[in-house]
Order: structure tokens, then C-alpha cells, then sequence
């Protein structure tokens, strides 16, 4: 059989950097790899877990192979434009009536600084603004996670608040910073 080299260059979910696509069972092995960067988990608001196993990964990402629904969640795997999984991205948080949205990413820690999160939520933002017709993505991360507080600022969202001592974790508790992000701010960086 002849091997086909796919032309990804007009795909919707596909950007600079990155392609985003179905979660598959294989991605439990990178997924426990993930949970052992315990300090980067806490700085995604997951505090300390539960030891897991890539047999519990297998059985977590289960329920959303096939950019399936859980609980109001979609996740979705990050690749790099050479196939290498990076991380995933997820949309929840979805208020149809509102119109409003939220977004969640994890990108390996090896893998950091080189402009995948960014690329992988600009998808997402645009799915969510152009396709489901959202007007707000809301968006909170920890006061202590720079690299968060960057990524927000570089996708143009504005800090709305504070919300104190929102979080506890490894003994500490700190605050939630919330951001936010209308349509018409995502479309003036877009070029709408």
C-alpha cells in the first residue's frame, strides 16, 4: 500500500504548532509519565493525587476517547506538527445559555516554552468563538503560576479579580487570579 503524507495545512484544528486530536488509549502511558511531575500538577489546581498507575489512566481516558463528553468536560491530545503527544487541552466550564466557557492545558514540563499551550488554546479559543457561538472564556489559574499568568496575558486575556486563599495545597493556601476573555477582544487579535 502506498503511504500517504496528509496535507494538515487547512485543518481546523491545527495551528503554528500544534495539532489537537482524539484522546487514545496509548496516551495513558504519557498521562502517568505527566503525573509524576507532582509540582506541576499543584500548580494546575490538582493538589497532591492519589499514587496512579497507567492501568488508572487507562481506565480515567476511557471516558473521553473520541472527544467524548464527561461531565461537561471534552479533552483533547496536544502533538507537536511531528506527531510527538505533548500534552492535552480540555474545554469545560460550557454555559450555552451565558455564552460563556472555560478552557484547562497541560503541556509536558520538558516540553514547556515552546509556544504549544499558547497554540493549542488559541484552537480552542476559536472553536469555542466561531463555532459554538460563545461570547466569554473565563479562566483562573493559581496567583504563583507564572508560566499560566503569561500564557493569559499573551492570548490577551484580562485579569478580572482575585479570589483569596481559594486554593489549599501542600500545606499552603493560595489565591485564584480570574481572567477573562470576550469574542470580540479574541477576534480584534485574530483578525475578524
Amino acid at each position: 500500500m502506498k503511504e500517504t503524507t496528509l496535507d494538515y495545512s487547512r485543518y481546523f484544528w491545527q495551528g503554528e504548532k500544534v495539532r489537537l486530536r482524539p484522546l487514545r488509549l496509548e496516551d495513558a502511558e504519557q498521562s502517568f509519565v505527566s503525573s509524576l511531575d507532582s509540582q506541576s500538577r499543584q500548580l494546575l489546581e490538582d493538589g497532591i493525587e492519589l499514587p496512579t498507575s497507567v492501568e488508572l489512566m487507562r481506565t480515567q481516558l476511557e471516558k473521553f476517547i473520541g472527544c467524548q463528553e464527561s461531565n461537561g468536560v471534552i479533552v483533547l491530545a496536544v502533538e507537536n506538527l511531528e506527531g510527538v503527544h505533548v500534552g492535552g487541552v480540555s474545554m469545560h466550564s460550557r454555559d450555552e445559555k451565558n455564552g460563556l466557557f472555560s478552557f484547562g492545558v497541560a503541556i509536558d514540563r520538558q516540553r514547556c516554552g515552546q509556544g504549544y499551550a499558547e497554540d493549542a488554546v488559541r484552537i480552542v479559543l476559536k472553536y469555542g468563538f466561531w463555532e459554538r457561538r460563545y461570547q466569554k472564556c473565563s479562566s483562573t489559574c493559581l496567583h504563583i503560576n507564572q508560566g499560566s499568568i503569561r500564557l493569559h496575558q499573551k492570548l490577551g486575556f484580562i485579569e478580572e479579580g482575585r479570589q483569596r486563599r481559594a486554593t489549599f495545597c501542600n500545606g499552603e493556601y493560595y489565591d485564584a487570579i480570574l481572567f477573562g476573555l470576550l469574542r470580540e477582544e479574541f477576534d480584534a487579535q485574530n483578525g475578524k
